[in-house]
């Protein structure tokens, strides 16, 4: 069964140079993508080109120019665009406006379950990130669109792992309930696993880790970091290297802590400031006397 995630057709090739990252490609390497996802995202040798150029822009933080290669004129093509432009609300808080409208056209254009339940989806991370990020409390909203996700999208279907991921965001980081987080994660967990979803994987290792190393179990957030930045690595994810790098620093002792930060830093400097919540991260301790 199709969905958003996957192929849209055949489209020529596109010109890989992100408007803002103009030196991206010499700094970082060209065609350090891993053939390890799953097929259809871009990720895998044979996929569709216009799938290849959409995967690389987003990687690189290039969300806008990612969009821009793709019409919404299908469910499926305004959903993978709605759901790039809400990513880039989350990773560079801004572009409020236009990430709203692209979730309306993806709205008005879901008829099938699994349409709606993925654009219900896309209205909760985007209320979450509103919140998060201080823009407007929009919590209520999130764990209302999350809910009717879950009620769309069944258990074991393709887009639940993406959804308890992000139930277990809200759990975590609005309602503050760890435990609930972990299930949440770990089912998302063994969901991605199921359907050989690398991407989300990076994720549900990195989410657990981080709550093992909130209760200093450190062997078990170390070896979830360390995952998540093999992954990243391997699919050239490079947006989300510097996080990876950064968590798995905080679990890490020194001298190899300091190195996997001042890593971490360079590529968000190469990124031009993205992720923007990773600079608190980042900045060295102060000096004391």
């Amino acid at each position: 069964m199709n969905s958003f995630t996957h192929p849209l057709g055949r489209a020529r090739r596109f010109v890989l140079r992100c408007r803002h990252h103009s030196k991206l490609d010499g700094a970082l390497g060209e065609g350090n993508v891993a053939h390890t996802a799953m097929s259809g995202n871009g990720t895998t040798a044979g996929d569709d080109p216009l799938q290849t150029a959409v995967w690389r822009l987003r990687s690189r933080a290039c969300w806008a120019d990612a969009a821009a290669l793709l019409q919404p004129v299908t469910a499926q093509a305004a959903l993978q665009r709605a759901a790039l432009l809400v990513e880039r609300c989350l990773y560079t808080e801004q572009g409020w406006p236009e990430a709203e409208d692209a979730l309306r056209t993806a709205e008005a254009l879901a008829h099938s379950d699994e349409e709606r339940g993925a654009a219900a989806c896309e209205r909760g991370q985007l209320a979450y990130a509103s919140t998060l990020h201080g823009v407007r409390d929009r919590s209520d909203e999130a764990r209302a669109a999350l809910g009717r996700a879950a009620a769309l999208i069944p258990p074991g279907a393709e887009g639940r792992a993406l959804l308890d991921f992000r139930r277990g965001l809200l759990a975590e980081n609005l309602t503050h309930a760890p435990q609930a987080a972990r299930a949440a994660y770990r089912r998302a967990h063994a969901g991605a696993t199921a359907q050989s979803d690398a991407l989300l994987l990076s994720f549900t290792w990195r989410h657990l880790a981080g709550l093992a190393l909130r209760e200093g179990e450190l062997a078990e957030a170390r070896h979830g970091f360390a995952e998540s930045l093999r992954i990243r690595e391997e699919l050239g994810y490079l947006v989300g290297t510097a996080p990876a790098l950064a968590s798995l620093a905080d679990a890490e002792v020194e001298p190899e802590a300091s190195r996997l930060r001042e890593e971490a830093r360079r590529l968000y400097r190469l990124l031009g400031g993205v992720p923007t919540w990773l600079a608190r991260q980042l900045t060295p301790p102060a000096a004391t006397a």
